[in-house]
């Protein structure tokens, strides 16, 4: 049997708790009462999330991603947004010419609801730079990737740097090409579980030749609000490279001791940056 109280015995401390909780003035038990705490308690847990989203002033996200690769390899990032409330979208991309991959993300950018921040990892950063000057994107965020300016060759550019490792285990079959086995789980992926490492090598997407021979046409980093997370231990695209990209552009940069695939071995760190620029 619970002891019951009546509200002459409750303290002015509990009264207000409970007034809190929308209980009245009543006869009241013990089960009543830790109800009401447990109720009250919870009250600053959702106060912060309530906040934490509101101190988001964009609240979608568009993710494409690069090479060697497919939609999938933003999972990790995803999942740690959405439970923040935030809507994400990965594209995936053709990887067939830039025209077609820049296509994909701006149907993509399109069906968002409302201001968007776009975020390319490795190749798709040419897709940033071409599309993010859409009045829907607020800012830009760039995970180990190509930042040309517009009308840049970006492999006369990347050829100033000594050539990343990654670059001599890829093959083509035809038009299509993509890494070996052993230049991904070394170059690639090279911070990564085997086992896991070995699960991406096999959604691993061909792209065509003519896919790196385009051109950007903007250069949307001059315009928007622009963030870099620089791989420095990248074996795909060189980490000096990726520094003067990230400073030609003004980017808010962050380094990370990562191999290419920093949005898979470290997701909270880029988690963050991405909320920074969701912040702007």
């Amino acid at each position: 049997m619970y002891r019951t109280e009546t509200s002459e015995q409750v303290s002015p401390d509990r009264r207000r708790l409970l007034a809190a909780a929308g209980i009245g003035d009543t006869m009241m038990n013990r089960r009543t009462l830790i109800g009401a705490a447990a109720a009250s308690a919870a009250l600053p847990l959702l106060s912060q999330v309530a906040s934490a989203q509101t101190s988001l002033k964009t609240k979608n996200v568009v993710f494409v991603h690069g090479l060697f690769a497919d939609g999938s390899s933003w999972s990790k990032v995803i999942a740690r947004l959405q439970r923040k409330g935030v809507n994400c979208t990965s594209v995936q991309n053709p990887l067939t010419s830039l025209d077609e991959a820049s296509e994909a993300a701006r149907r993509a950018i399109a069906l968002q609801p409302g201001p968007t921040v776009l975020v390319g990892h490795s190749f798709s950063g040419m897709i940033v730079t071409e599309v993010g000057v859409d009045p829907k994107v607020t800012a830009l965020v760039y995970v180990a990737a190509r930042a040309p300016d517009a009308g840049e060759d970006y492999t006369a550019l990347a050829k100033t740097y000594p050539t990343p490792p990654a670059s001599a285990g890829v093959v083509f079959n035809d038009d299509w090409g993509q890494l070996t086995e052993e230049a991904f789980l070394r170059d690639f992926a090279g911070d990564l579980p085997r086992e896991e490492a070995l699960v991406l090598y096999a959604v691993q997407q061909p792209f065509k030749k003519s896919l790196t021979t385009g051109k950007t046409t903007n250069a949307a980093w001059r315009s928007k609000p622009t963030f870099y997370a620089v791989s420095t231990q990248d074996r795909t695209i060189n980490p000096d490279l990726e520094r003067f990209m990230a400073k030609r552009m003004g980017a808010k940069t962050i380094e990370i001791e990562s191999s290419h695939l920093s949005l898979i071995s470290h997701p909270e760190v880029v988690t963050n940056l991405i909320l920074k620029a969701l912040a702007v």
